[in-house]
């Protein structure tokens, strides 16, 4: 897979990656980019929850809707968790508690929300079967990605036809965690010591990204099928959301997002 950063007019799309390998898939890793919202939600935050004025929100997700007027997008109120939702048609617009959903239905946007963890985004082009995970350390620990897979898998879905995409998340470079959980992981994920680096004493440095496909490839998804998108967020904090990068405090979040247009 390869990415390419769009070059269409309207400057919400041009601000949105997306993985080739994806073509006939309504998807996007959206950048804060693009948007009326100022100070730490500069300028694309698409989250009324986080302290921004309600107002900006409101007009980002106006932009939005012009720029994917055949979608509706569903969200989920993220708890750093693994449980993974079921949305169909009849989606109503409530936000239940998880960090993932799935859907066979057409005509919906599975929309989860980041500012460093990894946002990943599933599908089966052959069934038509979308699937999006927020996937921060607890998630990844939790195996948030075999609960999205087998989810996928329960609407019909096969693994050996997923393809996935890792957007914009905390880097290697700049994920520092105590020790303790670096073992953690060592010790719960069979392929994460080969993912961490040593830091500075008491300290080292975690590849969420290169965990998470791991984890893709031991749900049964192809290696070749699974591809990275985007930077590091706290090293490119000027293009994404990144709480690291500001100071741990409240911030503007982007949506990556991902279903199939009726």
């Amino acid at each position: 897979m390869s990415l390419t950063e769009l070059t269409l007019e309207n400057p919400i799309k041009t601000a949105t990656l997306e993985a080739r390998d994806f073509d006939g898939v309504r998807h996007g890793f959206m950048s804060r980019l693009g948007g009326l919202s100022e100070g730490a939600w500069a300028s694309f935050n698409l989250a009324y929850w986080v302290g921004d004025d309600p107002s900006a929100v409101t007009a980002n997700w106006e932009r939005w809707r012009v720029a994917y007027p055949a979608m509706r997008v569903a969200q989920v109120k993220q708890v750093h968790g693994n449980i993974v939702r079921t949305i169909d048609s009849g989606y109503d617009g409530a936000r239940l508690q998880a960090d993932g959903m799935v859907t066979a239905a057409a005509g919906i946007a599975l929309g989860i929300f980041t500012a460093d963890c990894v946002p990943i985004l599933i599908v089966d082009p052959v069934r038509r079967v979308a699937g999006a995970l927020h996937a921060g350390w607890r998630g990844i620990l939790g195996d948030i990605v075999a609960a999205g897979v087998r989810a996928m898998i329960a609407l019909g879905a096969r693994a050996p036809d997923m393809r996935a995409a890792m957007g914009p998340a905390i880097g290697s470079c700049c994920f520092e965690v105590d020790l303790e959980l670096a073992e953690r992981f060592a010790r719960s994920i069979p392929h994460a010591r080969a993912n961490i680096r040593g830091g500075k004493p008491g300290k080292a440095y975690l590849d969420l990204r290169a965990i998470a496909g791991g984890q893709l490839e031991r749900a049964g998804l192809p290696p070749d099928a699974i591809t990275t998108v985007g930077p590091c967020t706290r090293c490119a904090s000027d293009r994404y959301f990144s709480r690291r990068a500001n100071g741990g405090t409240i911030s503007g979040l982007q949506m990556s997002f991902v279903g199939f247009e009726e």
